[in-house]
């Protein structure tokens, strides 16, 4: 089993910056994949970003330039910096481990931004 413990979300004015983390705990593999997803009000659970163990990272068009994904293999966490964030940006943020064929999911984090 694989566990995993958000923090860093909360209230932000648009334009500003917030960063999320994720730490991982239990059946860690060395090989998988760590993102983050959001999930805005009656809206499905999107991608945000994803980062594989070797550092190959993957974004949505919508973050591109303002958000980063980075990872600790050593501490197994992920970690998402959210610069010049927009009211869109609103959501509950789910960090997410995808290893051996299964998603792992964390309990979410409220970001909001204010206009």
């Amino acid at each position: 089993q694989v566990q995993l413990v958000e923090s860093g979300g909360g209230l932000v004015q648009a334009g500003g910056s917030l960063r999320l983390s994720c730490a991982a705990s239990g059946s860690i593999f060395s090989d998988n994949s760590m993102g983050w997803y959001r999930q805005a009000p009656g809206k499905q659970r999107d991608l945000v970003a994803t980062i594989l163990s070797g550092g190959s990272t993957n974004y949505a068009d919508s973050v591109k330039g303002r958000f980063t994904i980075s990872r600790d293999n050593a501490k197994n966490t992920v970690s998402l910096q959210m610069n010049r964030v927009q009211p869109e940006d609103t959501a509950v943020y789910f960090c997410n481990v995808y290893q051996l064929r299964r998603n792992y999911w964390g309990q979410g984090t409220q970001v909001t931004v204010s206009s």
